[in-house]
């Protein structure tokens, strides 16, 4: 197995575990956040899909955006169903790019983070983007023990 289809096997592994944790949040806690100042559990969901977006975005600018207009922003918080399949088409144009690059561009393809205090090859960049989706589903299996939910197994 080539790096390439590693890195996709990772994002597609890192998806599917929180897709299990995401969608085993009862309707009536998707607003629940244990502090005012958190974000909630669809706000954190909506916040993962959203930055595999804008590093998506990134990766093609080579850098971080001047502008970023998120195609999620006006788009209401429902149900974590509707997040997803709003994000599909976003993932599948992600997960093509991933998909096109050679085993060399991953070490050559420099991504300017700079003002985020960073630069990065690409594969350490595709790395990095699985890394934060999954720190983030972490901490929504503590937010549902704190707001004594069952939490799913996520190690199957």
């Amino acid at each position: 197995m080539n790096s390439i289809n590693l890195l996709i096997l990772n994002l597609n592994e890192v998806r599917r575990r929180s897709i299990k944790v995401w969608t085993s949040i009862p309707q009536e806690k998707l607003h629940w956040r244990p502090d005012s100042e958190a974000m909630s559990c669809l706000e954190m969901i909506r916040h993962v899909l959203e930055s595999e977006h804008y590093y998506h975005l990134a990766i093609k600018n080579r850098g971080s955006l001047e502008s970023f207009e998120s195609p999620f922003e006006n788009e209401p918080y429902t149900t974590v169903k509707n997040e997803l399949i709003f994000a599909e088409p976003y993932r599948n144009d992600f997960i093509h790019t991933v998909q096109s690059f050679s085993e060399e561009e991953l070490s050559e393809i420099k991504i300017d983070r700079s003002e985020s205090g960073y630069i990065r090859d690409l594969g350490d960049m595709l790395l990095r983007i699985a890394y934060h989706e999954s720190v983030h589903t972490g901490q929504l299996l503590d937010y549902l023990r704190s707001a004594n939910v069952p939490r799913i197994r996520v190690w199957d």
